[in-house]
């Protein structure tokens, strides 16, 4: 027999007549809550490993949950764990109080699960934050959201994750959509220089009404475009290239603010649309981090699009109207106030272009 062979025969025969142990691991470290909204009131369970839950009431480790004695008499041990740290909250931001019901083991699963609800009529949005067991920094926690015998929308809470809310598919959770995100919408633009400047670069050369509604109708088409497609998953670049493009976007407005004549061919409606579609996939990072609401993704969009659009009033209304007003009793300083306003517009551009391909090239 080949010396190498034997040596492989010894080794299997070692192997053969070890005695197996069984291991002593840690399960998957997930949990998992099932909320059910209903006409008068919440129902839902948290399904939890046992070892977790032994973990944080230190319990002894021969103590076996799975017995239905043990686990009857840590009831109200278990119920006061895992509600305390299960944080639902309605519209108006008011934690829900929740009722501990029964609580059972899960045979086969080593795992235990605690059925509960809340009293009083289902929320029309409903903000979950469900961190169970922080002591162990991979646990993740899996929430799925029910209307009647369907998935309407489901959430994993992990190290650091902020809450995210659901909004009910009712004439009240479409409310609650609009009613967060119209002023999510209209606070990103007044709060963003850079779509600021944009739109104030846009308007600064004036022009009748028609012409100037045309602009900001081009960039409302444009932006809602980019939006739709990043907010569905279609389309959506990396920001690393959308945030130096939105800089130079506000390069160009103002550029062509300076260096067209008066004969010359309007194009803020053309750059208005062009650039839209730009800064949409920006909009779209903004929106992203509110955590969009599939359920409710359209009205998420229309409300989100229709405070970009309040906001957007909101500057073009008063500054269009202040230089108008100039133009017809000061045209020169009128002029004066435009062109300085373009300077300012191009290096705020060329700074923040500068600044985002350097960070990026850092």
């Amino acid at each position: 027999m080949l010396p190498w062979l034997r040596i492989l025969l010894t080794i299997l025969g070692l192997l053969a007549v070890v005695p197996a142990s069984p291991a002593a691991a840690h399960p998957a470290p997930f949990s998992y809550v099932d909320l059910r909204p209903g006409n008068g009131s919440l129902e839902g369970a948290v399904t939890v490993h046992t070892i977790d839950v032994q973990h944080d009431l230190r319990m002894d480790e021969g103590t076996s949950l799975i017995d239905d004695g043990v686990l009857a008499g840590q009831y109200r041990s278990i119920s006061r764990l895992l509600l305390s740290r299960l944080d639902l909250r309605d519209e108006h931001g008011s934690r829900l109080v929740l009722e501990p019901g029964s609580l059972e083991a899960v045979q086969g699963e080593d795992a235990v699960r605690l059925r509960f609800q809340a009293a009083g009529s289902s929320p029309a949005a409903l903000t979950v934050a469900a961190h169970l067991f922080d002591y162990d920094p991979l646990h993740q926690t899996f929430v799925t959201i029910y209307e009647g015998d369907n998935v309407a929308q489901q959430m994993i809470f992990a190290e650091g994750s902020a809450p995210q809310t659901y909004y009910a598919g009712t004439v009240a959770g479409i409310g609650a959509v609009l009613a967060t995100f119209i002023p999510a919408g209209a606070h990103h633009v007044l709060i963003g220089p850079d779509h600021v400047l944009f739109i104030l670069g846009l308007i600064l050369m004036g022009g009748s009404l028609r012409r100037l509604t045309l602009i900001v109708t081009a960039f409302t088409l444009g932006h809602s475009i980019t939006l739709a497609l990043a907010a569905t998953g279609t389309f959506a670049p990396p920001a690393w290239l959308i945030e130096p493009l939105i800089a130079l976007s506000i390069v160009v407005v103002g550029l062509d603010n300076l260096l067209r004549n008066s004969g010359d061919r309007d194009l803020r409606a053309l750059f208005a649309g062009l650039f839209g579609l730009v800064h949409g996939f920006g909009f779209a990072y903004v929106l992203a981090e509110f955590g969009l609401p599939q359920a409710q993704l359209g009205w998420t969009l229309a409300g989100f699009n229709v405070g970009v659009e309040l906001g957007q009033l909101a500057i073009v209304v008063p500054v269009a109207l202040a230089l108008g007003w100039l133009r017809g009793r000061a045209p020169n300083v009128a002029n004066r106030i435009a062109v300085g306003g373009s300077l300012a517009v191009i290096a705020a551009g060329v700074y923040w272009f500068v600044d985002r391909v350097r960070n990026l090239a850092g």
